[in-house]
């Protein structure tokens, strides 16, 4: 049984039982009440007929038979008015009866069409969205639960499609990654079983590099995979800010002497404590430090600041390179998303190492984002981690 057959037959069940109370009422209380103003009525005319003083004679037994006459009528009327009464009482319950049971049936109709529509509606489109088309969306109309549903199903859908579109794109991203390496390691193979590359350790080495690349890149989708269905293993306890900012600057230093860009670390005084995972935020750090590296040219500054506020410390690493466009400042942090197209795989990373750096940090409760004036006018990339 369909959802508007239980609507027409729930309201029809209510006008059925409105009717049988109110008829049972009817005739319990109705007669009685009648009956006893006819006896008022009656004891009332004969007080009234009675002259004050009249004896209980012979003429008292005349007056008697009388009495039981007019008795015998008025109880016959009595009977007559009571039968028509519950006559017209039950002709006007029927009547009633039948009105709303009318009504019934047309408000249920009414209610029923308000609410199978939109359900209807709702069936239909998850069928096309579990087909597949995650384009379906559907008018919002009423501003009542109905509407808030609908409203709930539209965000549902663009949810799916934008997880559609995601899965599409790493697809393709992953594909475009694994397609660079495999074509080098397949061309040096096919150089070296023809004899156009001689088999030297040299060739050996590269073909060792682009091997390398493919397990990093397999090793970033692990940890891109992880970090994004919130299974990072983090071990979060106090730790000094600055401890976890010299361990990395101290760490990548030797590449920023060899590129000949100047680190420059400006620590907090006194030491404050963060609620961090020490090994993942250093991996941050260096992750945030490597990208300034790779994009600020020879002769330029890099500078790692930390600074403390009401409840949090902010880290903040500013190049002198390349800056971002505004349009670039958000989509850094998606996966293989890349600010210089030029740039070759190799010199570049995976293009994931953004996304997992933002995962980390808000995993541990703080926020990561980025800042520029431009292009050519350097870059910021600033993260917060609250206080212990």
């Amino acid at each position: 049984m369909n959802l508007r057959w239980k609507l027409l037959l729930s309201y029809l069940g209510v006008v059925a039982i409105a009717l049988i109370v109110l008829a049972a009422a009817t005739a319990a209380v109705a007669p009685a009440a009648f009956s006893g103003g006819m006896g008022m009525m009656r004891r009332g005319q004969e007080g009234g007929n009675r002259a004050p003083g009249q004896g209980m004679g012979m003429m008292g037994t005349g007056r008697g038979a009388s009495d039981e006459t007019v008795t015998r009528i008025v109880a016959d009327l009595n009977e007559e008015i009571n039968a028509n009464f519950r006559q017209a009482v039950y002709g006007a319950l029927l009547l009633a009866g039948g009105a709303a049971i009318i009504a019934a049936a047309g408000v249920s109709w009414w209610i029923s069409r308000r609410i199978v529509q939109p359900i209807s509606r709702l069936s239909a489109a998850s069928g096309h969205i579990a087909a597949g088309h995650y384009e379906s969306r559907l008018p919002v109309e009423t501003g009542d639960e109905l509407g808030e549903l609908t409203h709930s199903f539209n965000r549902m859908a663009e949810a799916l499609a934008q997880t559609e579109a995601a899965r599409q794109q790493l697809i393709g991203d992953v594909s475009h990654e694994l397609k660079t390496p495999l074509a080098s390691i397949k061309g040096y193979m096919e150089g070296l079983e023809d004899g156009i590359i001689p088999a030297a350790p040299e060739t050996y080495q590269l073909i060792h590099g682009e091997a390398d690349r493919l397990q990093r890149l397999v090793r970033d989708l692990e940890e891109l995979s992880r970090a994004e269905a919130d299974q990072l293993n983090l071990h979060i306890v106090p730790q000094d800010a600055g401890a976890i900012a010299s361990s990395a600057a101290e760490w990548i230093r030797p590449q920023f002497d060899e590129r000949g860009v100047a680190l420059t670390v400006l620590p907090l005084a006194p030491p404050v404590q963060v609620q961090a995972d020490f090994d993942r935020t250093r991996q941050v750090l260096l992750n945030l430090l490597g990208n300034a590296l790779q994009y600020t040219p020879a002769g330029g500054q890099v500078t790692l600041h930390l600074a403390r506020m009401a409840d949090a410390v902010r880290f903040t690493v500013a190049d002198s390179g390349i800056g971002l466009a505004p349009e670039d400042l958000e989509r850094i942090f998606q996966r293989f998303y890349r600010v210089d197209k030029s740039r070759s795989r190799a010199s570049g990373g995976s293009g994931v190492g953004l996304t997992i750096a933002r995962h980390i940090i808000e995993a541990q409760g703080g926020t990561l984002w980025a800042t520029s004036d431009g292009p050519g006018l350097g870059s910021s990339f600033t993260f917060t981690l609250p206080l212990a």
